[in-house]
This record gives structure tokens, sequence and C-alpha cells, in this order.
């Protein structure tokens, strides 16, 4: 089954997000934005939905105190999308796909199955996410949000010692403070080990060969091998604050945005990459 792909985004898309919106358009994938705000000039083939139809921006309030005028302030917005991809779960939404996942196929599911993978030897990614109706993690996550506090049961020895430790001390009551992925990976990891499902995780490098360094993303070098891996499904591309960059010549970017501007036929592997010069 080649499922709907659904995702959020709060503000302003820089370049690198619509080419990977257009991409996932591209593997023959029917696309759906959330946002709060309407976004104009979003790839063909990608449809804006409002947001408060799914989680109230309100719930936001429960992690980080919005700033002046409401402006949401530090992670807010990565830990309320860790809540929000699971609120698509439970609605059976479709598959989640991070807006700056670049597809080279259409990804195929079984729906009766979770679908992610390893983003690092011992964590799983959620940035590519896919969890069946009535799962359990859905559960545990719907369990969570009804807590006023949002203190997971399944959270790591090490995090309660620094959570307790700062509570302490007189600093933040709120785990979210703690450590910026508390809600995302590190969640999803614990609970796919208790409920057995680590076994479904793809290799990390189906969609995370490149995720802790975006210069391989961003620079010129030889990518060609990359590109080829058959194994390879996608790029979580993970800018750091480059996504307003301009493309340089010779690098995956590059490559990638000429790529995307001509016809593709879904489900199709990429073109041969050529090499950055020397």
């Amino acid at each position: 089954m080649i499922p709907d792909v659904v995702t959020f985004w709060d503000g302003p898309l820089d370049a690198l997000r619509m080419l990977c919106l257009r991409s996932q358009v591209a593997a023959g994938h029917r696309v759906t934005l959330y946002s709060f705000a309407p976004l104009g000039g979003l790839p063909d083939g990608v449809v804006n939905a409002d947001a408060e139809t799914v989680l109230p921006r309100s719930f936001a309030e429960r992690l980080r105190p919005s700033g002046p005028g409401g402006s949401w302030r530090d992670w807010t917005t990565l830990q309320f999308s860790d809540f929000f991809r699971m609120r698509l779960m439970a609605l059976n939404a479709g598959l989640w796909l991070d807006a700056d996942v670049l597809l080279f196929k259409a990804i195929e599911i079984d729906p009766a199955k979770p679908y992610f993978a390893w983003e690092k030897k011992r964590q799983l990614g959620n940035s590519v996410l896919y969890l069946p109706p009535g799962d359990p993690v859905i559960a545990a996550f719907d369990a969570l949000m009804r807590q006023e506090e949002l203190t997971p049961d399944w959270l790591a020895w090490r995090h309660r010692m620094i959570f307790a430790w700062r509570k302490w001390r007189g600093g933040s009551t709120r785990l979210s403070d703690i450590r910026v992925a508390i809600f995302g990976p590190a969640s999803l990891t614990a609970l796919a080990r208790r409920f057995g499902y680590a076994r479904y995780a793809l290799p990390r490098r189906a969609y995370y060969a490149i995720h802790a360094e975006p210069k391989r993303f961003f620079e010129p070098w030889d990518f060609s091998a990359l590109v080829a891996d058959p194994e390879i499904l996608g790029f979580h591309i993970s800018p750091k604050g480059r996504g307003k960059e301009q493309p340089i010549p010779g690098s995956f970017y590059a490559w990638a945005t000429e790529r995307m501007s001509m016809p593709v036929i879904p489900g199709s592997r990429p073109a041969r990459a050529g090499r950055a010069p020397e």
C-alpha cells in the first residue's frame, strides 16, 4: 500500500522544504501539510490543512510558555510536532514524513504494521513514521497527553534523575526543558522496545544516511554511491539552519534541485549522480 503523506510546519517554508515536499509528490504520494496559518506557493500536489483540527496550538503552553505576542520559543515547534504526529497516527491520517525528508521512491507500507527506521545505533527516528490504528504506542501517547505534567512512564532512568535534580535545585518543573527530543526519538525508541516493535525498524541507511552530517548534502563531494544505494529510500536532511542557503554547484543539494525540476516517474530510481569538482 502506498499511503498518503502527512506533515506539519509552522511559519514560512524555505527552499529546502519546498524541494523535499516536491520529491514526496514526485515519488507518488498525496501530501497534506498542516499549519496554523495558510501557506501559499506550495508545490503542486501538496494540500494545506488546518492544524487546529488535529491538535490545538494551545497545547504548546504545556510544553513551554509562549514568548511575547504568543510566539513559540526555543524548541516549542519540534516538541509540539512530536505530539502532532502521534495525533495524526491516532486519526489514521497516513504516513508521517518530516518536511525535510527527500524521497527517491514511493514508500510502501503494510497498514497493519508499524513503519520507521533506526536513526542511530540505539535510537529510532520519528521523521518517517507510521503506526496502525489501535497501536499501543498511540495509546501510550494518548494517556500521556491526558496528564497535566506530561511526564512519560517510559522515561529513561538518567532523564528521571536529571529531571529530579533540576526540580530539587528549584529549576524548571517541565520535563520538556531537559532535552529537546524527549518526546520524539527517545520516546519512540523506549515504547518500541516495550512493545517489541524494534524488530520492525528498517536499517539506518534507509532514511538517515546523512542525517547527522548536513555538510554531505550542502557541500560539494562525490555522492554518486549514496544515491545509487538500493537500500536508501530517501534522506532526512536535518539542515541545522542551512535550509535557506542557495545550492552550491557540485553539491547533493544542487543535484537534487535540478532533478526535481525535471519530470520524474513515480517510483523510479534517481538518475546517475555526477561527481563533485576536484
